[in-house]
């Protein structure tokens, strides 16, 4: 699984401090490069932006209902305009996300381990690449 992740760009949305740095530990010891970091959807999109101008994203995590009653589809929404492939990783059951024009999106529903969300990333990253 390491190679799958090796120097690669992943963005994590979740507004829960303590998930954020479980998911940045698992991502960097499977090997990605930069993890970047977003807790509301306005920061996440500015990141987004931002890391998009120094060499991209490659994949994301999005936590679906964000703090302050905050849906994250636009970051999803964004995220798809750049073809950038993503998980949604949220406390909601999968039946209860409302996932609009992103059905095809895998959702992984807390609590999960942060080896699922790593793997769920290489899959999907595997799939985009092998796709291209």
């Amino acid at each position: 699984m390491t190679s799958d992740l090796a120097g690669r760009r992943i963005l994590v949305v979740e507004d829960e401090p303590l998930i954020t740095f479980l998911l940045e530990d698992a991502l960097m010891i499977a090997g990605a490069g930069v993890v970047v970091q977003a807790a509301r959807v306005a920061e996440a999109l500015s990141a987004l932006t931002t890391a998009m101008s120094e060499g991209g994203i490659d994949a994301a995590v999005i936590d679906y209902s964000l703090a302050d009653g905050q849906s994250a589809l636009p970051v999803a929404d964004r995220l798809a305009e750049l073809s950038v492939p993503f998980v949604f990783a949220t406390g909601l059951a999968p039946s209860d996300v409302n996932k609009g024009r992103h059905e095809n999106a895998p959702v992984i529903t807390k609590p999960y381990r942060p080896g699922e969300v790593v793997a769920c990333l290489a899959g999907i990253m595997g799939r985009t690449s092998t796709n291209s």
